[in-house]
């Protein structure tokens, strides 16, 4: 089953973009993501609509954040990435006929509605200044900060 990492690669990308000097171009992100700029690029543009990134034109021109980091939420990236589906299960088919299986997805229907409720609830919560802190407690115990 694979799994849609796009909102924790993302995320990953600008805590790096808040501590990079300067802009990063699309080839630099994809190569830290070992993906295609291309791809940097759909995805980024997603972020610039959302006003959580901008681009700039030109030499030493790319990406960088448009807004400080204690003002986007986890669940502001996850909704400008499409609201990518939280969970990996789900019913067989939206109308079965088999009485069982309406029972059987009515269970996984109310259990998966609650569970990410509680989740996008939590992404709410979560700064992305939040996770810049964590970065920087981890690094100041490995003795690097």
């Amino acid at each position: 089953m694979r799994q849609d990492s796009r909102l924790s690669r993302m995320l990953h990308v600008l805590i790096h973009m808040d501590r990079h000097d300067g802009a990063l171009t699309s080839e630099a992100i994809a190569e830290m993501l070992n993906t295609n700029p291309v791809v940097i690029r759909r995805t980024m543009a997603g972020l610039r609509e959302a006003g959580h990134v901008r681009s700039e034109k030109g030499h030493g021109g790319g990406w960088r954040l448009a807004r400080p980091l204690d003002e986007i939420t986890l669940l502001d990236i996850h909704r400008a990435l499409g609201e990518p589906g939280i969970f990996a299960i789900g019913p067989t088919a939206d109308e079965p006929s088999c009485l069982v299986e309406q029972a059987v997805n009515a269970a996984l229907d109310g259990a998966l509605r609650e569970a990410e409720a509680v989740l996008v609830r939590h992404l709410g919560q979560v700064t992305l200044a939040d996770l810049a802190a964590d970065f920087d407690r981890r690094m100041k115990a490995m003795g690097k900060g």
